[in-house]
């Protein structure tokens, strides 16, 4: 294929003919793997960023773990606003990862898995670039090439690494690139707070609303509390035979736990053609096995696998409930492989509700709506993020150029 005139083709494609392509030893300072610290879920005072942290871009802090009490981190792995971080170790399709710390934790260390890599100012404009740099589609994609292990345990060697192929553009047009971007950083960032405070604030709906504590204008009734069993429709489900599966469409989709979960509502992976409990449309699904408790929502008809129950209501109140009521589970606990509840327990758990069904239409609905207020929101979120894809993808090959004036000069 012809190449258009102000560009010429490399190792890594068309590129603009004024750009570079160097291998990262070239650009790099310095490489420091982190400390291998023994580690726990318990919170310390010395937080772990480790492997399952990494995100494509970005650091993940919600499932943090701990430097163990009595170990003193060194001062070298300490974790500085702008530290650009290098996965190399993990399963093969995540083995590679690349983050920028942007201090999500006032304090943090990384581990020994992860490396720090340290750019030459002289040809990196920032770790910001380099961050960007190092994710776009084909990055991802030549990281992944180097990746030598198992699908479950893979790793990049350092040695491997450093002749990764950087696209160096002039350090005006980089500057040019990290500020576009880090403009989409900050609506993505916007975003993800908006998002965590109308979380926080529905958390809080829930508490008030669901529990009597406080109540919608109008309303004065009783509540009281009942056996679930005594208020819903309950169907355990139970397993078809393995002959039966298919990933052909053929009879219904089975649900047996979370692997048929998505967001809150069934996904269609694996069907069978022998029906043994009939999930319907629009019931309330609980998981009956490790996780006990969590609630999703059939949104089609489906069978009911035995790690899961229906169970159907009149409105939706008894949907939010035990979401609302969902950490209570875990005191029950059986088997010494999985937590597991049965019939009976199901049944004997206890509910509050209002005896005024209308009531319970109307705590439903404000929480439904608040529902659909952060599906939205996720949605705009995803969005921008392929949005932030799309314009790393034009402006790091070049294919799209921004007027900077320091190139012109």
């Amino acid at each position: 294929m012809e190449v258009k005139p102000g560009y010429r083709r490399t190792e890594v494609g068309v590129i603009p003919a004024e750009w570079e392509v160097k291998p990262l030893a070239a650009i790099l300072s310095k490489g420091r793997l982190g400390g291998n610290y023994p580690n726990q879920d318990q919170a310390t005072e010395h937080p772990l960023i480790k492997m399952g942290n990494i995100a494509r871009g970005y650091i993940d802090i919600s499932k943090t773990e701990y430097i163990t009490p009595g170990i003193t981190p060194e001062g070298q792995h300490k974790l500085t606003k702008g530290d650009v971080l290098f996965n190399t170790r993990n399963t093969l399709d995540l083995v590679g990862k690349v983050a920028i710390w942007r201090s999500e934790l006032p304090v943090a260390y990384y581990n020994s898995n992860l490396m720090r890599l340290e750019f030459d100012a002289k040809q990196v404009c920032s770790n910001e670039y380099a961050n960007v740099a190092l994710n776009t589609a084909n990055a991802i994609a030549v990281l992944r090439g180097l990746a030598t292990g198992t699908t479950s345990v893979a790793a990049i060697y350092t040695r491997d690494l450093m002749k990764l192929p950087f696209v160096v553009p002039p350090l005006p047009e980089q500057r040019a690139i990290a500020t576009a971007l880090s403009d989409v950083d900050a609506l993505l960032g916007g975003l993800e707070r908006l998002i965590v405070k109308k979380r926080d604030l529905k958390q809080a709906a829930m508490q008030q609303l669901l529990t009597g504590q406080t109540r919608l204008p109008g309303f004065h009734g009783e509540w009281e509390v009942k056996r679930l069993g005594d208020v819903v429709e309950i169907v355990m489900g139970q397993s078809p035979s393995s002959s039966n599966y298919n990933t052909k469409g053929a009879g219904l989709p089975l649900i047996q736990g979370n692997a048929d979960i998505n967001n809150r509502e069934t996904i269609k992976r694996i069907f069978t053609t022998q029906i043994t409990k009939r999930g319907k449309s629009g019931d309330i699904l609980m998981s009956v096995r490790a996780p006990v408790g969590e609630i999703s929502r059939a949104i089609f008809d489906v069978c009911l696998g035995r790690g899961v129950c229906a169970i159907r209501f009149d409105n939706d109140f008894m949907y939010h409930c035990l979401i609302y009521l969902e950490p209570t589970w875990a005191k029950h606990s059986k088997g010494s492989t999985f937590d597991s509840v049965n019939s009976a327990d199901v049944k004997a758990l206890e509910v509050n509700l209002p005896t005024d069904t209308s009531e319970q239409t109307a705590i439903a609905a404000v929480l439904t709506d608040m529902d659909a207020e952060l599906a939205a929101l996720t949605q705009r979120l995803a969005k921008t993020r392929a949005l932030k894809q799309g314009m790393m993808q034009e402006l790091l090959t070049g294919r799209t150029r921004l007027v900077v004036a320091e190139v012109a000069a």
